[in-house]
């Protein structure tokens, strides 16, 4: 009859926690670093709000050039705004009169 002897493996008893330990810290790693993770949803989020706020601006500035267009569409178009755009055109301007250009 012949028996079996066993050895003492300390590198097989550390084995299965070493593998689980690597694999813990490789999806901690992309769970917070990868391209769908923690870091990237709040650069998102962040470029989100950038974004709102210029398409707020962009909706204002908008606004502004649709109600001058209006004074313009109705057939009759405002003595100001005809006087604004004549004189903006031929950079025309009265001796009295003090002018402002913005671009």
């Amino acid at each position: 009859m012949s028996t079996r002897q066993i050895q003492n493996n300390h590198v097989g008893r550390f084995a299965i926690p070493v593998i689980s330990l690597i694999l813990v810290a490789y999806f901690a790693y992309h769970a917070w670093s990868g391209r769908y993770g923690i870091e990237s949803m709040r650069r998102l989020d962040d470029e989100a709000v950038q974004l709102q706020f210029e398409l707020a601006a962009i909706k204002s500035r908008r606004q502004s050039l649709e109600s001058r267009v209006m004074l313009m569409r109705d057939g009759s178009i405002e003595r100001d705004m005809l006087d604004e755009q004549a004189r903006n055109m031929l950079n025309y301007s009265k001796p009295d009169e003090l002018t402002l250009l913005r671009q």
